[in-house]
């Protein structure tokens, strides 16, 4: 492939008023507008400082930015090229956007998460997200660290990775033939524990779920992290299965010491998977399981019965092992997974290992509007992650409504095949026509999608109910109101005057009357 032309007989100007880079921005906003993203920001938000005003407009068009590609402030300048203006109303600069962002507050992050909730609820009413979460699924819980830079940033801190940055708390819920959503998010110091706030997070990301149809089997899944009684019991509060990771403490080593030999299965993994600790992929596993009892160290009333599932794999390297574990130790290293899960072992070890789908989900965060968190101000940067969460979910609902295949792609390729089409406009019969490039790789996905989309009537809210007779106030304009005055001024004179030749007539008659003999 080489250019058909020689550099010199080429020439480029930025002149066409009527080009737009992201012509996939319209159908999915329209997506967005029929889960009611703009309403309820103004039902729900309440900033009032200067920046906050119109935040209606201001939030779908932050989150449209993150659809489109951007992960700062300053990219939000996408918005506006071309003829961008002509498709799309609202568009606000990236100066404005950075001083509504900045007007935040933790109790308004708080009601962003709420407009979070309920508009993955709306996205969910108008699209099969999640397919199957009536039967069951999964909510996964992890959390990562966002390596920040500077010293300017709020909240900054080395954790568990020994990365300065912030700690973000993410919980996803997927089903085994669809692909995940995010449910909850929460911006933390960078220095703070991984299991800190995780119980209401849980409880949370739960209610959540069941507000999008979770039912049947419901199964949390967390790694070592997350293994804490509050954790579990917030879970099993939420009517929820749990499925956790345990650590390796003393109870836990005197538990798998007393697994007999004979009750060890081998099993072999289809694809190999990767072991953290010995660095390598493994295929060959041993996997038992034993009836345990968690956090006898808390009171009675905070102890769990329930089944420990181990699997072991053999060292190849048996120096780390530490000192006074035995020969058992020494030969295999065991990974531990506490859960009340019903599947049979088998079934319930390889579940567990599904949880591993919140890490793809990290990294499609990372490599889009997460890529950085752009503000020194904590609750700005908390607003951005929020905002995050809701373009992912509206880029997997357009991938979804488009097509089978980008049901389940990353959002990076939903972007590139679907968002960030070139359109020129036109104007034909009132109506705007977007040209789009001949011969484009998912031109039929797209086309789906726009389809799915283009007719839409804005989905009416349950707590919005359509009104059934002629609206409270028709009036619209001044001349309207000026109008309407006037004929309710004439209905008047004309039931005035009515009035009086009636009074006149009735007086008429009673004269009759009296001159009859």
């Amino acid at each position: 492939m080489r250019v058909s032309h020689s550099f010199p007989a080429i020439s480029a100007t930025f002149d066409d008023p009527n080009l737009v880079s992201c012509a996939g921005l319209a159908p999915t906003l329209a997506l967005a507008q029929r889960a009611g993203l703009g309403d309820l920001v103004a039902d729900t938000l309440t900033l009032k400082a200067k920046g906050g005003v119109n935040a209606h407009l201001k939030v779908p068009a932050l989150v449209a930015g993150m659809v489109a590609g951007a992960d700062s402030i300053d990219d939000m300048d996408l918005l506006r090229h071309g003829g961008m203006g002509r498709l799309f109303n609202g568009v606000r600069a990236p100066s404005t956007l950075g001083t509504f962002l900045r007007s935040f507050t933790f109790g308004h992050v708080r009601q962003l998460d709420a407009v979070a909730s309920r508009f993955l609820f709306g996205l969910a009413k108008n699209a099969p997200i999640l397919p199957g979460v009536g039967q069951g699924c999964y909510v996964d819980v992890d959390d990562t660290i966002k390596a920040t830079y500077g010293y300017a940033k709020q909240g900054v801190g080395y954790g568990y990775t020994k990365v300065k940055g912030l700690n973000a708390l993410l919980a996803i819920v997927s089903t085994p033939v669809s692909a995940p959503v995010i449910v909850a998010t929460r911006l933390r110091r960078g220095g703070t524990n991984s299991a800190r706030g995780a119980a209401k997070f849980v409880a949370d990301a739960l209610a959540t779920a069941k507000a999008c149809g979770a039912g049947g089997l419901v199964t949390v899944r967390a790694d070592s992290a997350y293994y804490a009684h509050d954790v579990i019991a917030a879970a099993r509060r939420a009517g929820a299965r749990f499925s956790v990771t345990v650590r390796s403490n003393s109870a836990v080593i005197k538990a798998i010491s007393q697994i007999p030999e004979s009750a060890w299965t081998p099993i072999r993994y289809p694809n190999a998977i990767w072991d953290e600790d010995e660095q390598r992929f493994i295929s060959d596993a041993e996997v038992a399981e034993v009836e345990f009892t968690g956090f006898t160290s808390r009171r009675k009333a905070d102890h769990i019965t329930a089944r420990l599932i181990v699997r072991r794999v053999k060292r190849l390297n048996p120096k780390p092992v530490p000192q006074g574990q035995g020969e058992l130790f020494s030969l295999y290293r065991h990974h531990g997974i506490f859960t009340d899960s019903p599947l049979v072992m088998l079934q319930a070890e390889k579940s567990h290992r599904g949880h591993a789908i919140i890490e793809q989900v990290i990294a499609d965060t990372k490599s889009a509007a997460l890529a950085h968190l752009p503000s020194g101000s904590s609750a700005a940067n908390s607003a951005w992650l929020v905002l995050a969460a809701i373009a992912f979910n509206l880029t997997r609902t357009a991938g979804t409504t488009a097509s089978v295949f980008h049901a389940k792609a990353t959002t990076a390729t939903i972007r590139r095949q679907l968002i960030a089409v070139p359109a020129r406009l036109a104007t034909s019969a009132r109506r705007l026509v977007l040209h789009l490039p001949k011969d484009w790789p998912s031109w039929d996905s797209w086309q789906g999608l726009f389809n799915a989309t283009a007719d839409h009537q804005p989905q009416q809210r349950p707590d919005h109910p359509a009104p059934t007779g002629q609206p409270e106030n028709p009036v619209e304009s001044r001349t309207d109101r000026r109008l309407a005055g006037m004929r309710t001024a004439r209905k008047s004179r004309s039931v005035t005057r009515l009035a009086a030749l009636i009074t006149a007539q009735n007086g008429k008659n009673s004269r009759s009357a009296r001159r009859r003999p």
